[in-house]
């Protein structure tokens, strides 16, 4: 499968937020979006899942423009930058309405292995995040999108989470955002960088210190 997504123009009242945007990303691959604070990563992903409404845009499946929002089709699936796990309700409850075992889950994070019972609102932001990052790549879903996947993670989750991004890759499209930008480089196949509103296709991250992204040698 191959999304594309291109002609997409964002204002916040007078401000232009993107303009110029083509991003492609296909099953079996990861495309990572690269980008300084505020440069619209974020918002990109948001109109992408159909969460947030942008003046023009154009989404594309395998070549078959898709009018109605990506949510609506659930062919895709979000990890936001915020928590949308049910503050009181119990891990095992969600894992049975969501379909995922929780033993599989145990299995590859064994420290979680006593919390069946716990409640979301008892977990720190960093567990609580491995598992939201989890749920949604574990999800039936054809379409993962990920905003923020490695905030608060320890450097072994961390390392799980993007072991974890690399299986599942061959099952769906993944596209994947975060300041810890490292991880993301290392994580993904393809990458692009928002620049002025504008999307670029980075084929050499000697690319990224030309755009003044990173610092020169900071990458070696």
């Amino acid at each position: 499968m191959t999304l594309e997504v291109g002609n997409v123009e964002l204002y916040f009242k007078d401000k232009c937020i993107l303009n110029g945007i083509y991003l492609k990303a296909e099953t079996g691959k990861v495309t990572g979006v690269l980008g300084s604070n505020g440069s619209g990563k974020s918002c990109l992903l948001n109109i992408i899942f159909g969460s947030l409404q942008s003046k023009y845009k154009l989404i594309r499946i395998d070549g078959k423009p898709i009018t109605p929002a990506l949510y609506k089709t659930k062919l895709a699936s979000f990890l936001p930058q915020f928590n949308f796990t049910p503050d009181c309700a119990k891990l095992k409850t969600v894992f049975k309405l969501l379909r995922i075992d929780w033993n599989d889950f145990v299995a590859e994070f064994e420290s979680f292995s006593s919390y069946k019972d716990k409640r979301f609102n008892k977990l720190s932001g960093g567990e609580r995040r491995v598992i939201e990052t989890y749920l949604i790549l574990k999800g039936k879903n054809k379409i993962a999108l990920l905003d923020e996947p490695f905030s608060h993670l320890s450097p072994l989750h961390i390392q799980k989470i993007i072991g974890l991004i690399s299986e599942e890759k061959h099952e769906k499209i993944i596209i994947i955002t975060d300041h810890m930008h490292k991880n993301v480089i290392n994580t993904s196949d393809n990458l692009y960088l928002i620049k002025n509103g504008c999307s670029k296709p980075i084929n050499d991250l000697k690319e990224l210190e030309t755009y003044n992204y990173v610092s020169t040698g900071s990458l070696d």
